[in-house]
């Protein structure tokens, strides 16, 4: 025996039948986007206004950077192998997008290094970049970090977060490539100073070592 759904549907026109089978879609197609636009508002978070010193004891805040057009965000970690291997990459692509009004840093948000330890680590490993230290992990938090040598792509005036993920795919866990065949960070930056948006669908998770968050 039929339902009585069925039955009553059966009843209806053909085309009172099609209008609510297209509803039905619609509905599915924006709720299908809508969770869409949630995840992805959930990984580009925004950053908050910060101030932090760095590894020779100067402060900064977001605003200091206001003159830039964009400003990306490295996460480093001492003694992490994969954030030391990838500074020269990252510092490739700030030759190439420095004079583009873009400015370049890094932040460390592991609650066991303290700005001595990030100083010696910079020394050690020839790091020329101003490196800030998240104290109480403000950045991480905000910004959903989890992982060294990841970087972030972000408007210092909106805030607004245009990218994060890998600089390339140079470094793996235990592998390394000579040369990287997709260059992410660089893609992004090109992408969004042309007023553009960065498909992430294309971009793989980062390769680091684990921030812990407390």
């Amino acid at each position: 025996m039929r339902s009585s759904r069925t039955i009553k549907c059966t009843s209806m026109t053909r085309r009172l039948c099609r209008s609510m089978a297209l509803a039905a879609s619609m509905l599915g197609a924006l709720l299908a986007l809508s969770s869409q636009a949630f995840a992805e508002d959930d990984w580009l978070r925004s950053i908050p206004e910060f101030e932090l010193s760095d590894q020779a004891g100067n402060t900064h805040t977001l605003a200091d950077y206001a003159d830039s057009d964009l400003l990306v965000f490295y996460v480093q970690g001492v003694g992490c192998p994969i954030a030391r291997i990838a500074v020269p990459s990252y510092r490739e692509v700030r030759a190439e997008f420095e004079s583009k009004n873009v400015a370049f840093m890094m932040f460390n948000s592991n609650i066991q290094d303290n700005i001595p330890r990030i100083a010696r680590e910079v020394d050690e490993f020839g790091i020329d970049f101003t490196v800030l230290k998240d104290e109480g992990q403000v950045l991480a938090k905000a910004l959903g970090v989890e992982r060294t040598a990841e970087v972030f792509v972000i408007d210092p005036k909106s805030r607004e977060v245009f990218y994060r993920g890998p600089i390339n795919d140079k470094l793996g866990y235990e592998t390394q490539k000579n040369t990287a065949s997709a260059h992410y960070l660089k893609d992004a930056l090109n992408t969004v100073l042309a007023g553009g948006k960065v498909n992430l669908d294309d971009v793989p998770d980062s390769k680091g070592c684990l921030v812990a968050i407390f």
